[in-house]
């Protein structure tokens, strides 16, 4: 299973439409899979537009502001999907209420994510897996129960190509409440595909998920943090995602198959180099083998010292010399056909 490097644009784009198509192109030069978008209308996200936030990285803030400065307007969306697709690097978005849905559905959005918030938004849920579309569930913050109802949900609606993703609701979040081993535990569970909504620092966390399996790392994507913005802080840069693309394949190539034994094509030039018995003195035809006689010595161009005490007491058919390879052919005993 091939593991899907996702760049989360969120409110990087700080405004700005060239800069949001700047960052799909930063993306795909990276080797991204794909990027993904926020999608939501201000106005939508909260009703009480005096309320301020009194937790959390962006404390004091007024939240509907907030998101008024954070969302990507709609009318962005088309020439970000068709830079994409120009690029050929996918697309895909997260709806936040149906009318967003109904526009990523215009622009034939491949598949959809529900963010870790509105995970407890079954009717949005629904509505999202009855396009019959991949359907990505961000996991933060959930509880088994809140899993189960989200994932019933979307099967119920039709969902079948269902993937969760373990979460760390923190801005950004600290790599000790990663857990990622819960990836494994919901793909037993609910039987999905798995994968992370990644929050912390750097990309060491991201690869551990990928060594662990993990068939999606979504990531938080900005072109600089220098720069700024709402998620500068838990984001990472051009030359940070490209080289998290080539070591999530690296660790996806070195876990393997699992039931692998025996030289790999690698290691078959390195045969040469076990230990194999050679004659450790000259002995004339007719002479007994005795422990002096032969010795493990490397390279392996010799008989392996795992037949030792069938060689030793064998009758030499023919004069052998010291550092000389100990042979079946030397010797009336014959190779047996077990192992000693």
């Amino acid at each position: 299973m091939s593991c899907r490097i996702v760049a989360e644009l969120s409110a990087n784009h700080n405004g700005s439409l060239a800069r949001a198509l700047a960052l799909v192109s930063a993306a795909a030069h990276a080797g991204a899979h794909a990027v993904k978008l926020q999608t939501w209308e201000p106005g939508t996200m909260v009703l009480d537009p005096s309320i301020v936030l009194r937790e959390g990285p962006w404390v004091g803030r007024n939240l509907a502001q907030l998101y008024e400065e954070a969302h990507t307007p709609w009318q962005w969306h088309r020439p970000i999907f068709e830079h994409a697709r120009m690029l050929g690097i996918e697309c895909f978005s997260s709806a936040f209420d149906l009318p967003s849905l109904q526009l990523l559905e215009s622009l034939d959005c491949p598949r959809y994510k529900v963010a870790s918030f509105e995970i407890v938004d079954l009717p949005l849920i629904r509505a999202m897996a009855a396009t019959k579309k991949p359907l990505i569930i961000s996991t933060g913050m959930a509880t088994k129960e809140d899993i189960s109802f989200a994932v019933d949900a979307a099967r119920g609606a039709g969902a079948r190509d269902l993937t969760l993703m373990k979460c760390t609701s923190a801005y950004p979040a600290d790599g000790s409440s990663a857990n990622l081993a819960t990836m494994r535990t919901m793909e037993a569970e609910w039987s999905v595909k798995v994968g992370l909504s990644d929050h912390t620092p750097g990309i060491g966390v991201a690869l551990a998920a990928a060594a662990l399996g993990a068939g999606m790392i979504e990531k938080h994507f900005t072109l600089s943090r220098a720069d700024g913005g709402l998620d500068a802080a838990f984001s990472i840069e051009p030359d940070e995602l490209a080289l998290l693309v080539r070591e999530a394949s690296g660790v996806e190539k070195a876990l393997g198959l699992g039931y692998q034994h025996g030289p790999t094509a690698h290691e078959m030039p390195q045969l040469e180099l076990r230990r194999s018995l050679y004659f450790a003195k000259d002995m004339p035809a007719g002479a007994y083998i005795g422990e002096a006689g032969i010795r493990s010595a490397r390279p392996a161009r010799g008989i392996s010292p795992r037949f030792a005490r069938r060689v030793l007491g064998a009758r030499l058919l023919v004069g052998v010399h010291r550092g000389q390879p100990v042979t079946w052919e030397v010797m009336e005993r014959r190779q047996p056909a077990g192992v000693e």
